[in-house]
Protein backbone atom coordinates (compact mmCIF):
# COMPACT_ATOMS: atom_id res chain seq x y z
CA UNK A 1 0.00 0.00 0.00
CA UNK A 2 1.04 3.46 -1.07
CA UNK A 3 0.39 6.36 1.13
CA UNK A 4 -1.16 9.42 -0.17
CA UNK A 5 1.03 12.28 0.79
CA UNK A 6 -0.27 15.08 0.79
CA UNK A 7 1.18 19.16 1.14
CA UNK A 8 -0.79 21.39 2.53
CA UNK A 9 -0.16 25.14 1.48
CA UNK A 10 -3.44 26.11 2.42
CA UNK A 11 -2.84 29.98 3.17
CA UNK A 12 0.92 29.40 4.28
CA UNK A 13 1.49 31.50 0.68
CA UNK A 14 0.76 34.63 2.45
CA UNK A 15 -1.00 35.65 -0.66
CA UNK A 16 2.25 35.91 -2.85
CA UNK A 17 2.21 33.44 -6.28
CA UNK A 18 5.72 33.52 -6.03
CA UNK A 19 5.81 32.32 -2.10
CA UNK A 20 3.35 29.49 -3.80
CA UNK A 21 5.50 28.49 -6.35
CA UNK A 22 8.08 27.95 -3.69
CA UNK A 23 5.90 25.73 -1.44
CA UNK A 24 5.20 23.28 -5.07
CA UNK A 25 8.45 23.16 -5.54
CA UNK A 26 9.51 21.94 -2.35
CA UNK A 27 6.72 19.49 -1.62
CA UNK A 28 7.78 18.13 -5.35
CA UNK A 29 11.32 18.11 -3.86
CA UNK A 30 10.08 16.51 -0.92
CA UNK A 31 8.39 13.66 -2.87
CA UNK A 32 5.07 14.59 -2.34
CA UNK A 33 1.67 13.39 -3.87
CA UNK A 34 -0.12 16.17 -4.22
CA UNK A 35 -0.65 19.93 -2.52
CA UNK A 36 -3.25 21.81 -1.29
CA UNK A 37 -5.15 24.94 -1.03
CA UNK A 38 -8.22 26.68 0.54
CA UNK A 39 -10.60 28.89 -1.19
CA UNK A 40 -13.19 31.27 0.35
CA UNK A 41 -15.42 33.21 -0.97
CA UNK A 42 -14.74 36.07 1.95
CA UNK A 43 -18.00 37.66 2.09
CA UNK A 44 -19.92 34.47 2.39
CA UNK A 45 -17.95 32.60 5.34
CA UNK A 46 -17.29 35.63 7.57
CA UNK A 47 -19.93 38.18 8.75
CA UNK A 48 -19.98 41.44 8.05
CA UNK A 49 -19.33 41.77 11.94
CA UNK A 50 -16.22 39.33 11.82
CA UNK A 51 -14.31 41.18 8.70
CA UNK A 52 -15.01 44.35 10.29
CA UNK A 53 -13.56 43.89 14.04
CA UNK A 54 -9.67 44.87 14.05
CA UNK A 55 -6.94 43.01 13.07
CA UNK A 56 -3.27 44.50 12.34
CA UNK A 57 -1.68 42.36 9.56
CA UNK A 58 0.57 42.89 6.37
CA UNK A 59 -2.60 43.63 4.24
CA UNK A 60 -4.04 46.21 6.70
CA UNK A 61 -5.75 46.56 10.24
CA UNK A 62 -8.99 44.67 9.96
CA UNK A 63 -10.24 41.06 9.75
CA UNK A 64 -11.34 41.89 5.91
CA UNK A 65 -7.98 43.69 5.22
CA UNK A 66 -5.94 40.34 6.29
CA UNK A 67 -8.92 37.46 4.92
CA UNK A 68 -8.76 39.28 1.80
CA UNK A 69 -4.95 39.71 1.79
CA UNK A 70 -4.36 35.72 2.08
CA UNK A 71 -7.47 34.94 -0.59
CA UNK A 72 -6.16 33.84 -4.17
CA UNK A 73 -8.42 33.95 -7.43
CA UNK A 74 -8.86 33.30 -10.92
CA UNK A 75 -5.59 34.72 -12.32
CA UNK A 76 -3.64 33.20 -9.31
CA UNK A 77 -5.29 29.79 -9.69
CA UNK A 78 -4.56 29.55 -13.41
CA UNK A 79 -1.25 29.85 -12.81
CA UNK A 80 -1.15 27.51 -9.98
CA UNK A 81 -2.78 24.92 -12.41
CA UNK A 82 -0.75 25.62 -15.32
CA UNK A 83 2.26 25.53 -13.08
CA UNK A 84 1.63 22.31 -11.22
CA UNK A 85 0.57 20.34 -14.62
CA UNK A 86 4.05 21.22 -16.15
CA UNK A 87 5.72 20.30 -12.76
CA UNK A 88 4.02 16.99 -12.47
CA UNK A 89 2.34 17.49 -9.42
CA UNK A 90 -1.59 16.85 -8.69
CA UNK A 91 -3.14 20.01 -6.82
CA UNK A 92 -6.75 20.48 -5.36
CA UNK A 93 -8.33 22.71 -2.34
CA UNK A 94 -10.64 22.64 0.18
CA UNK A 95 -13.54 24.66 -0.58
CA UNK A 96 -15.37 26.86 2.39
CA UNK A 97 -18.51 27.54 0.76
CA UNK A 98 -20.70 26.55 -2.60
CA UNK A 99 -19.22 29.26 -4.67
CA UNK A 100 -15.80 28.68 -4.07
CA UNK A 101 -16.62 24.47 -4.70
CA UNK A 102 -17.82 25.94 -7.98
CA UNK A 103 -15.44 27.70 -8.83
CA UNK A 104 -12.43 25.43 -8.01
CA UNK A 105 -14.78 23.15 -10.48
CA UNK A 106 -13.27 24.93 -13.80
CA UNK A 107 -9.89 22.98 -12.89
CA UNK A 108 -11.11 19.16 -13.73
CA UNK A 109 -9.16 18.70 -10.51
CA UNK A 110 -8.73 14.95 -9.42
CA UNK A 111 -9.72 15.52 -6.00
CA UNK A 112 -11.46 17.07 -3.22
CA UNK A 113 -11.14 17.77 0.36
CA UNK A 114 -13.74 18.77 3.05
CA UNK A 115 -12.06 20.74 5.86
CA UNK A 116 -12.84 19.58 8.89
CA UNK A 117 -14.78 23.20 9.98
CA UNK A 118 -17.17 21.79 6.57
CA UNK A 119 -18.38 18.57 7.75
CA UNK A 120 -21.42 19.79 8.90
CA UNK A 121 -22.54 21.81 5.55
CA UNK A 122 -24.47 19.81 4.10
CA UNK A 123 -25.13 21.47 1.06
CA UNK A 124 -21.64 21.69 0.22
CA UNK A 125 -20.84 17.96 0.98
CA UNK A 126 -23.70 17.65 -1.69
CA UNK A 127 -22.00 19.41 -4.26
CA UNK A 128 -18.46 17.95 -3.72
CA UNK A 129 -20.27 14.21 -3.95
CA UNK A 130 -22.19 15.16 -6.99
CA UNK A 131 -18.63 15.39 -8.68
CA UNK A 132 -17.87 11.67 -8.05
CA UNK A 133 -14.03 12.65 -7.58
CA UNK A 134 -12.24 11.04 -4.47
CA UNK A 135 -12.62 13.14 -1.39
CA UNK A 136 -10.58 13.42 1.42
CA UNK A 137 -12.64 14.29 4.75
CA UNK A 138 -11.33 15.57 7.81
CA UNK A 139 -13.09 14.69 10.58
CA UNK A 140 -11.48 17.24 13.61
CA UNK A 141 -14.41 19.05 15.57
CA UNK A 142 -16.77 16.30 14.70
CA UNK A 143 -18.78 13.50 16.66
CA UNK A 144 -19.10 10.07 15.56
CA UNK A 145 -23.08 10.53 14.51
CA UNK A 146 -21.56 13.69 12.56
CA UNK A 147 -19.23 11.72 10.85
CA UNK A 148 -21.74 9.04 10.11
CA UNK A 149 -23.76 11.38 8.53
CA UNK A 150 -21.44 13.01 5.91
CA UNK A 151 -20.14 9.62 5.08
CA UNK A 152 -23.59 8.49 4.44
CA UNK A 153 -23.77 11.50 1.59
CA UNK A 154 -21.12 10.18 -0.19
CA UNK A 155 -21.67 6.87 -0.13
CA UNK A 156 -25.72 7.59 -1.12
CA UNK A 157 -23.88 9.62 -4.16
CA UNK A 158 -21.83 6.67 -4.97
CA UNK A 159 -18.37 9.35 -4.96
CA UNK A 160 -14.99 8.03 -3.48
CA UNK A 161 -14.15 9.00 0.08
CA UNK A 162 -11.26 8.78 2.30
CA UNK A 163 -11.66 9.88 5.99
CA UNK A 164 -8.89 11.51 7.53
CA UNK A 165 -8.60 11.48 11.28
CA UNK A 166 -7.42 15.11 12.67
CA UNK A 167 -7.24 17.25 15.72
CA UNK A 168 -8.29 20.85 14.95
CA UNK A 169 -5.71 22.72 16.78
CA UNK A 170 -2.94 24.03 15.72
CA UNK A 171 -0.25 23.33 16.96
CA UNK A 172 -1.84 20.19 18.31
CA UNK A 173 -0.43 18.49 21.54
CA UNK A 174 0.79 14.71 21.37
CA UNK A 175 -1.67 13.67 23.96
CA UNK A 176 -4.54 15.00 21.91
CA UNK A 177 -3.36 12.90 18.77
CA UNK A 178 -5.41 9.93 19.69
CA UNK A 179 -4.13 8.03 16.73
CA UNK A 180 -6.38 4.80 17.73
CA UNK A 181 -9.51 6.41 15.70
CA UNK A 182 -7.93 5.12 12.92
CA UNK A 183 -8.34 1.90 13.18
CA UNK A 184 -11.60 2.44 14.95
CA UNK A 185 -12.83 4.62 12.06
CA UNK A 186 -11.87 1.74 9.45
CA UNK A 187 -13.91 -0.47 10.99
CA UNK A 188 -16.76 1.39 11.36
CA UNK A 189 -17.26 2.72 8.04
CA UNK A 190 -15.53 0.60 5.71
CA UNK A 191 -12.92 2.72 4.12
CA UNK A 192 -10.02 4.33 4.02
CA UNK A 193 -8.47 6.10 6.46
CA UNK A 194 -6.02 8.86 6.42
CA UNK A 195 -4.46 11.24 9.14
CA UNK A 196 -4.39 15.12 8.71
CA UNK A 197 -1.59 16.44 11.00
CA UNK A 198 -1.42 19.69 13.12
CA UNK A 199 1.68 18.63 15.49
CA UNK A 200 4.98 20.05 15.59
CA UNK A 201 7.41 17.76 14.76
CA UNK A 202 6.68 14.41 12.34
CA UNK A 203 6.56 11.34 14.81
CA UNK A 204 2.88 11.44 15.53
CA UNK A 205 2.79 11.41 11.56
CA UNK A 206 5.13 8.57 11.04
CA UNK A 207 2.99 6.57 14.07
CA UNK A 208 -0.30 7.39 11.66
CA UNK A 209 1.34 5.42 9.19
CA UNK A 210 2.42 2.35 11.01
CA UNK A 211 -1.50 2.45 12.22
CA UNK A 212 -2.42 1.59 9.09
CA UNK A 213 -3.09 5.56 7.73
CA UNK A 214 -3.62 5.06 3.98
CA UNK A 215 -3.02 9.72 3.51
CA UNK A 216 -0.92 11.63 5.52
CA UNK A 217 -1.53 15.15 5.22
CA UNK A 218 0.82 18.26 6.94
CA UNK A 219 0.95 21.82 6.17
CA UNK A 220 4.49 22.84 5.38
CA UNK A 221 6.08 26.61 5.45
CA UNK A 222 8.97 27.76 4.13
CA UNK A 223 9.80 29.36 7.27
CA UNK A 224 7.47 28.65 10.27
CA UNK A 225 8.17 32.03 12.01
CA UNK A 226 6.55 33.65 8.76
CA UNK A 227 3.15 35.64 9.30
CA UNK A 228 0.68 33.19 9.56
CA UNK A 229 -1.91 31.54 11.94
CA UNK A 230 -0.73 27.98 10.43
CA UNK A 231 2.66 28.64 10.36
CA UNK A 232 3.63 27.33 13.78
CA UNK A 233 1.94 23.98 13.39
CA UNK A 234 3.81 23.49 9.62
CA UNK A 235 6.72 21.92 8.72
CA UNK A 236 9.70 23.02 6.58
CA UNK A 237 10.41 21.49 3.85
CA UNK A 238 13.50 19.98 4.45
CA UNK A 239 11.33 18.11 7.21
CA UNK A 240 8.65 17.67 4.86
CA UNK A 241 11.52 15.57 2.90
CA UNK A 242 12.28 13.56 5.95
CA UNK A 243 8.88 12.41 6.91
CA UNK A 244 8.09 11.57 3.37
CA UNK A 245 11.04 9.34 3.33
CA UNK A 246 10.08 7.92 6.50
CA UNK A 247 6.95 7.14 5.26
CA UNK A 248 7.74 5.39 2.15
CA UNK A 249 10.43 3.46 4.58
CA UNK A 250 7.42 1.96 6.59
CA UNK A 251 5.37 0.96 4.00
CA UNK A 252 8.29 -1.22 3.22
CA UNK A 253 8.90 -2.37 6.60
CA UNK A 254 5.04 -3.47 7.29
CA UNK A 255 5.45 -5.99 5.16
CA UNK A 256 2.56 -8.10 4.18
CA UNK A 257 1.72 -9.57 7.56
CA UNK A 258 2.52 -13.50 6.07
CA UNK A 259 4.94 -15.29 8.40
CA UNK A 260 7.95 -16.56 5.72
CA UNK A 261 11.94 -16.95 6.36
CA UNK A 262 13.52 -14.61 4.15
CA UNK A 263 16.22 -15.99 2.01
CA UNK A 264 19.11 -14.00 3.90
CA UNK A 265 17.42 -15.56 7.42
CA UNK A 266 18.13 -19.21 6.02
CA UNK A 267 21.87 -18.38 5.57
CA UNK A 268 21.59 -17.20 9.21
CA UNK A 269 19.58 -20.44 10.66
CA UNK A 270 22.42 -22.57 8.96
CA UNK A 271 24.89 -21.33 11.65
CA UNK A 272 22.74 -20.52 14.21
CA UNK A 273 20.03 -23.28 14.71
CA UNK A 274 21.41 -26.43 16.71
CA UNK A 275 18.84 -28.36 18.02
CA UNK A 276 15.59 -29.09 15.77
CA UNK A 277 13.47 -31.69 17.37
CA UNK A 278 9.97 -30.29 17.03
Amino acid sequence: MKVFVIAEIGINHNGDLEIAKKLIDGAIFAGADAVKFQKRTVEKVYSKEELDKPRESPWGDTNRDQKYGLEFGKEEYDEIDKYCREKGVYWFASAWDLDSQKFLRQYNLKYNKIASAMLTHRELLEMVAEGKKHTFISTGMSTMEEIEKAVQIFKDANCPFELMHTNSTYPMKDEDANLKMIPVLREKFGCKVGYSGHEVGLITSVAAVALGATSVERHITLDRAMYGSDQAASVEIMGFYRLVRYIRTIEVALGDGKKKITAKEKEIKKKLRRVDTL
